[in-house]
């Protein structure tokens, strides 16, 4: 099979594509034909070395759709459709920058679809992020208002409908004065334009704060989201688009305004049910929900592929077909 192996961290031009061998399934695993995956920032910072314990050569990718191509113990048919994601995958072994890969069957997701592999690509991880973001983390309410600090990623721009499928308005922010007619022909009832400092911006419109906050930038601008909150307000720490997870010298009471609360969501460490996945899934076939693919991508051109995600081009999700 093809793969595009990483041998050393450091710069996209260090994947290499490779015929490899097809790898066997053992107890609770099973072999996947990969269709389609899609590209994460995660994997970026894998890529540089920023992702401890990771061992190289690493075969990257956190999720991917395809097809049952084996499973040693006949639970699955072959050509059964799936979607997987996370659950060490592309870190701990290898993951989906390849046509087959051998997963456990507890990161699987069978599903039902008539869409396109392109478009099936682009949601698991994705949606998994926006979901646990939005409902297990925020618990979004009908009538609120949301702050997407980084609107214009793939994640926030999937944000931004299901918030406003939900009834809340939206506060969609980007660094880029260009990408504002986008957030709003998105879904979006206010852009602000983020120099680092939103705060004001936002009691502007919303003099007390609002009501919940999605943070996909990252630790450097946490603390002025934090603020953007109203009284009893929530933030959810969830992407890192800075590439910055750490805050020095964090002193919480100085930190975290009175009452405001601060989460984070994790799709490691938390899973959405099936039919919550099968459910979205039907939401993009009615054309209730519009995926936002970007750029598609072969993995003969993964190196291209991570160079425009780092270039931060995109207002959507990457997909690699392979």
């Amino acid at each position: 099979m093809k793969a595009a192996v990483l041998y050393t961290p450091g710069g996209a031009e260090n994947f290499q594509i490779q015929e490899v061998p097809i790898p066997t399934p053992e107890e609770g695993q099973v072999l996947i034909r990969i269709k389609a995956l899609g590209l994460n920032r995660s994997e970026l910072m894998t890529r540089k070395g920023y992702s401890p314990n990771v061992q190289f050569p690493r075969v990257l990718g956190i999720e991917c759709v395809g097809e049952i191509e084996f499973d040693p113990s006949g639970e699955y048919p072959k050509g059964q459709k799936v979607a997987a994601m996370m659950g060490g995958m592309g870190r701990d072994y290898d993951g989906s920058y390849a046509e087959y890969t051998v997963l456990p069957k507890t990161i699987l997701y069978p599903v039902q679809s008539d869409l396109s592999w392109e478009m099936l690509g682009a949601i698991p991880e994705m949606f998994q992020t926006v979901y646990g973001s939005l409902h297990l983390a925020l618990n979004i309410q009908k009538g609120e208002t949301l702050l997407i600090r980084g609107a214009t990623s793939s994640v926030g721009m999937l944000a931004t409908q299901l918030a406003k499928h939900q009834g809340l308005t939206i506060i969609a922010s980007t660094r880029n004065p260009a990408k504002s007619q986008t957030l709003y022909e998105n879904g979006a009832t206010h852009v602000l334009i983020d120099d680092g400092q939103l705060r004001n911006k936002v009691r502007d419109l919303f003099p007390l704060g609002v009501h919940k906050v999605l943070e996909l930038v990252g630790a450097e601008t946490l603390q002025d989201s934090l603020q953007c909150n109203r009284p009893g307000g929530m933030t959810c720490m969830t992407g890192m688009l800075s590439e910055k997870w750490s805050i020095p010298n964090f002193a919480p009471m100085e930190f975290i305004p009175a009452t405001v609360q601060l989460t984070i969501f994790d799709s490691g460490q938390m899973r959405c049910a099936t039919q919550s996945f099968q459910e979205f899934i039907q939401l993009v076939e009615s054309g209730e929900i519009k995926l936002k693919v970007n750029k598609v991508f072969s993995l003969d051109q993964i190196v291209a592929a991570h160079q425009y995600m780092e270039s931060n081009q995109a207002t959507g999700k990457i997909v690699v077909l392979t």
